[in-house]
């Protein structure tokens, strides 16, 4: 239940929903009450069971009292209208009682809807939100299809397991104890007994949910697996079919599905259990009820009548649906209770990347960059270590050398995708984890060798994350990366939907949308990782000449594998194994004979 209370905490903003869902809810139940409590002994009275007292007794607070007022004045009613109108008054009372009842009811799960929605609604933002916030290391340890499972499947197990028991929570328990009440003030001791006999059945019920809470946890793991192997198979449909390797993927795919076929069986067979499970202990309870109320109504001088007896077993007969409706939300509770567990476990997981409460504003780069005996590691082995290295302002740094020495990662620090275990980075001398995130990557445009593009139109992914462009700076922009030509040659032109990734385009198209995004931003900082490297000839040609008119009059740091590419670089820095080996321009680094000297003398080679 405490995952449950988990859950409902969110349900805070919808107060007022939830108090009017509980005024009506009690509403529901009195007019259910009085349906039971008044008729039973007038049909009694009206078919000649018992005698119509002769005088009222006297008005009190007590049971007895009550109960003789009522027949009093019933039976005089009868006398004066006979019994054939009193059936016809009685026939419409019970029917204007039972709208009222239901209108009660109705409006109970009106107001609870947005209780329901609304919080689903804001665990899914919630969830959303945590994505962006999460640094990118999370998502190298997580598959994306169980991240995925997680925001769809696991949230919808959510709605429907728990947030379905919302209705147990506000209506049912009002319904039990309301009854409860009124069955004591019958007879309190059968209503002892009888509470004595619920834990029993409630207890049988609770072994069953444990168990049924394990097998949800491993069906939502499986769920996980299966969405990541449709992510990588759609994502990579091109390396299965080029390898022969569909029945191989097929295979795999369908033993994983078996798998949680099975799963779902012994899933669904547990939670169906509870419906006639929980049947068969009320007929019991029922039982065993008739059977004890009987030996009290039969003792001579106990408090129990059997018209009393009728009018409680009546309320009881009522009391069983919402503790079977209770019962059927604790299953569900307990299916759901793995999901909420792998909703919280990404929820809990902490930023890492934290803005500081008194985080400095900036918003203009004045002087230099500076990495300050940087180290950094993404697990036990250090993936940069001490780095010392100042950039100033307008000056374009290359960063080269053999895979896996680093460089992807220096650069990741500079816009705290990351940030590193030891020493510091700093933009005019002001350390970056003092300053706002979001002015510290406001300050940088970046474009990588994995070109992202979304699937939506070119005028929106250029304009990405800016409000209020015009189309005139859209085009400017295009202009400027070389880009304009070929949108305007789209059948809509700069609304064209490009696909998702932007398939529909070539991939020196991708790139040169890519490089108008990040001028349209205007940064004074530019990051190139190996933008032209998966480039033919001819899109290189265009996408080389776009980044030269985007790094004009800017501050450049450029990763690059061809080192045809960056020989006007003010400065390159050679890195290996995480250590700045050497640097200096590349007429410098050629005289030094180095590593540099033999990179560049295998690409001439090649």
């Amino acid at each position: 239940m405490k995952r449950f209370f988990k859950i409902l905490r969110y349900a805070g903003p919808y107060w007022v929903y939830a108090v009017l869902n509980v005024v009506f809810n009690i509403l529901s139940v009195l007019f259910s009450l009085a349906s039971f409590g008044l008729f039973i002994p007038v049909l009694q009275m009206l078919f000649h069971q018992i005698e119509v007292p002769h005088s009222a007794p006297p008005l009190k607070l007590e049971l007895n009292a009550l109960r003789d007022n009522f027949y009093y004045y019933t039976g005089n009613l009868l006398e004066k209208y006979g019994n054939e109108k009193m059936l016809v008054y009685i026939g419409i009372i019970i029917i204007v009682l039972y709208f009222l009842r239901n209108l009660f009811r109705y409006l109970a799960m009106y107001f609870l809807a947005v209780v329901r929605n609304g919080v689903v609604k804001d665990l899914r933002n919630d969830l959303y939100l945590k994505i962006l916030i999460l640094p990118l290391s999370y998502f190298n340890e997580k598959r994306k299809g169980d991240i995925i499972a997680r925001m769809t499947t696991d949230v919808q197990e959510v709605e429907w397991s728990i947030m379905s028991s919302l209705e147990m929570a506000f209506r049912d328990p009002i319904t039990m104890i309301t009854y409860l009440i009124t069955l004591f003030v019958i007879s309190p001791s059968l209503t002892v007994f009888v509470l004595v006999l619920l834990p029993v059945s409630g207890l049988i019920i609770g072994r069953i949910g444990k168990s049924l809470k394990r097998t949800s946890d491993k069906g939502q793991l499986r769920m996980g697996i299966i969405l990541s192997m449709i992510e990588e198979t759609i994502s990579g449909l091109r390396i299965i079919k080029a390898f022969n390797a569909i029945d191989f993927a097929n295979n795999r795919f369908r033993t994983t599905n078996n798998d949680y076929n099975r799963l779902m069986i012994r899933l669904y067979r547990k939670r169906d259990l509870a419906s006639p499970l929980s049947e068969f202990l009320s007929a019991c309870v029922v039982t065993i009820v008739l059977w004890y109320g009987g030996k009290l109504v039969f003792t001579p001088g106990n408090f129990l009548d059997a018209a009393a007896f009728l009018v409680y077993l009546g309320i009881f007969s009522q009391l069983m649906p919402p503790a079977k409706a209770i019962t059927q939300a604790y299953y569900n509770i307990q299916k759901g209770a793995a999901s909420v567990d792998r909703i919280e476990h990404i929820l809990s997981e902490p930023e890492v990347i934290e803005e500081k409460s008194d985080a400095l504003e900036k918003t203009e780069f004045l002087s230099d960059i500076e990495y300050r005996n940087v180290s950094f590691a993404y697990a036990i082995e250090p993936v940069l270590k001490n780095i010392n290295l100042i950039i100033p302002k307008g000056r374009t740094i290359a960063v080269v050398g053999p895979s896996g020495g680093g460089k992807s990662t220096l650069v990741d620090l500079l816009p705290r995708f990351y940030d590193c275990i030891e020493g510091g980075i700093f933009i005019d001398g002001i350390d970056i984890r003092d300053m706002i995130i979001h002015n510290v990557r406001g300050l940088m445009g970046i474009v990588s060798q994995e070109t992202i593009l979304f699937n939506d139109t070119v005028f929106n992914n250029i304009s990405f994350g800016m409000e209020n462009v015009s189309e005139e700076a859209v085009i400017a922009a295009s202009r400027v990366a070389n880009a304009h030509e070929f949108v305007e040659k789209m059948p809509l032109g700069y609304y064209t939907n490009i696909g998702d990734r932007g398939t529909k385009l070539s991939g020196g198209q991708r790139q040169r949308l890519s490089i108008a995004r990040a001028v349209l931003r205007n940064p004074p900082i530019l990051i190139l990782d190996e933008a032209t490297s998966a480039l033919d000839t001819e899109s290189e040609r265009l996408v080389q000449q776009a980044l030269e008119n985007l790094m004009r009059n800017r501050t450049s740091i450029v990763i690059a594998h061809r080192l045809s590419t960056i020989q006007f670089a003010d400065e390159i820095i050679v890195m290996q194994a995480g250590i700045l080996i050497e640097r200096g321009t590349h007429n410098d680094l050629l005289e030094k004979n180095g590593v540099y000297r033999k990179l560049y003398e295998l690409q001439s080679f090649v």
